[in-house]
């Protein structure tokens, strides 16, 4: 049962989620062989502000 966890850093709409686990599903069906009614793919958004790179936060 594969389980895919996909943070963000700001948010995307229900329509880009929508496609994104479409095709994270599609890879593993093809790559490893694993059915889509046992992929579960769970999406967190993460603001701006509570995303840093390189020391400084995305939203500065």
């Amino acid at each position: 049962m594969p389980y895919v966890h996909v943070k963000l850093a700001g948010e995307v709409t229900r329509e880009q989620k929508s496609q994104i686990a479409k095709e994270i599903t599609e890879t593993l069906e093809r790559v490893a062989h694993k059915p889509a009614s046992y992929t579960y793919i769970t999406f967190e958004e993460v603001p701006y502000e509570d995303w840093a790179i390189a020391g400084r936060l995305l939203d500065e």
